[in-house]
């Protein structure tokens, strides 16, 4: 079977590593069999692809990057004031579509912050990248405001979160089933599937 190609456009330094892993992670659980590549991965702050023009350069890149054969992913975190993921995000996804209609691509805004969904699995990483081992997930976790914070807060002074080492490390290990139960994680997961089934079809 050919490798099934997807592009990535990513906000933060951390998921530039972070989001291939994912995504090899949930296509090894929905299609043990498959090979996946993520390329290219292109990082770009939220602030910038919320303007007008600017996710539409970007897609039309990873498209041409792929030779318009392959699947695009937009992960951006919704951490601006008012920012709401059910109303925010058809937007930005019929940008993409409209940019890019021959192509199938997702768009997820994780609610507040990527890290969120490490701490709606937090039991699943005690004791892991300096985290305590009696780490307790939070039952709010994507009400969170500075999910960064609240991860180093666990961490022994002066050793902080660091996100470009940290956030691939714990994306790696991360109980993937816990994290469902927050909305965001759970659309992110269904998504990346939708996206590696479309590819498996051959359509793409």
């Amino acid at each position: 079977m050919n490798p099934l190609r997807l592009a990535a456009i990513v906000e933060g330094h951390g998921e530039v590593e972070a989001v291939p892993i994912l995504i090899r992670r949930i296509a090894g659980e929905a299609y043990p069999d498959a090979t996946v590549e993520v390329t290219p991965v292109l990082r770009v702050p939220a602030s910038l692809l919320r303007k007008q023009g600017q996710l539409e350069r970007r897609i039309e890149y990873a498209a041409r990057k792929l030779g318009g054969r392959g699947a695009i992913f937009v992960l951006m975190d919704c951490d601006w004031e008012g920012c709401c993921p059910a109303e925010e995000g058809p937007g930005l996804l019929m940008r993409a579509a409209n940019t890019r209609p021959d192509m199938p691509l997702s768009v997820v805004l994780a609610r507040r912050e990527y890290e969120a969904w490490f701490i709606a699995a937090a039991q699943s990483l005690r004791g892991v990248r300096r985290l305590a081992a009696d780490l307790v997930a939070a039952k709010n976790a994507e009400d969170i405001r500075n999910a960064k914070e609240w991860l180093s807060r666990h961490m022994p002074r002066g050793a902080p979160y660091a996100e470009t080492t940290d956030q691939p490390a714990l994306t790696a290990l991360f109980d993937i089933a816990a994290a469902r139960k927050v909305d965001s994680f759970d659309k992110c997961y269904r998504e990346i599937v939708a996206l590696l089934e479309t590819l498996r079809k051959g359509e793409h």
